[in-house]
Formats: C-alpha cells, structure tokens, sequence
C-alpha cells in the first residue's frame, strides 16, 4: 500500500511540474514557423528594447548584439519552416536597427525578406520605401514565367 501511495505521489509530481514547465501548457502554442508565442513576445520584447536605444542614441552592449543576431537567426530558421505574417512587423524592426546602426547588408536583407514574403502586408510600402531611402535596387520576387525581377527605385 506505501508503494502504490509513494507511485501516486510520484505521478502526481511529474504531472505537476510537467504542467509548470511548459510540456502541457496552453500558452506554449506554437506560430508558423515552430515559434512559440512566448518567444514572440520576447523577441518583440527586446526589438522594442533596442530601438529605444537606437533612438536614445545609447551604446549596445555585447549581449544586445548577440540578442540582435540570435533574433535574426531564429526568425530565418522559422521562414525556412512556414513563412508568417506575424513575423513581418519583427523584420521589418530588425532592418530599422540594422539600418541605424550602419549594417546596411543585414538591413537590406530584412526589408527584401518582407517584400518577398510579406509584400501584401501593410509592411510591404514601408519596406520599399526603406529600401529605396537607402538607394538600393528593389528585387521584387519574380513567378515562374516572370520575366522582371527588378524594379528601379521610387522616386
């Protein structure tokens, strides 16, 4: 009788804690992509974090850069699963700090990532209108049987 008593208990503590952590939580649902909602949150979170800084004209730490890149990383890593609309406003905050912060490449890549994926978006204007700001050559995403793929810059 202890052991079944001690076997119930056992469960009982597993079920618990195994709720508290995540494995049977609600919350943890995940976005295209496998991102959780949690970890939108965060990377929101700390883009907001950052371009206050940009706009505050404060200095980046190391861990404000590595979190810049482990952000990017992650959103790149769920485009390759499913691209999704909720990920546009985090790009397009990503190539707004890359801008500022004079990594034009990387600032590119977010806005073209938008127009590619996102186009249709409110974002996709803003996007453009970055890219042509910065005076870079808008590669629009072509279709197959497309025989354009480049679009001059607006004016």
């Amino acid at each position: 009788m202890k052991k079944l008593f001690a076997l119930i208990i056992l469960v009982l503590f597993f079920v618990t804690s195994s709720t508290s952590t995540g494995v049977f939580a609600a919350g943890k649902k995940k976005k295209g992509g496998g991102i959780t909602e949690e970890q939108m949150t965060s990377m929101t979170t700390t883009l907001t974090r950052l371009t206050k800084k940009i706009y505050a004209r404060g200095l980046f730490s190391p861990q404000d850069t590595e979190a810049l890149v482990d952000i990017k990383m992650s959103l790149d890593s769920a485009m390759l699963m499913a691209p999704d609309p909720t990920f546009a406003p985090l790009y397009y905050n990503l190539g707004v700090i890359y801008e500022k912060r004079k990594m034009t490449d990387d600032a590119v890549e977010c806005f073209q990532t938008i127009l590619e994926n996102f186009g249709d978006t409110a974002l996709g204007p803003k996007a453009r209108n970055e890219l042509t700001k910065m005076g870079v050559t808008i590669k629009l995403p072509t279709l197959p049987g497309d025989s354009a793929g480049e679009a001059a810059p607006m004016e």
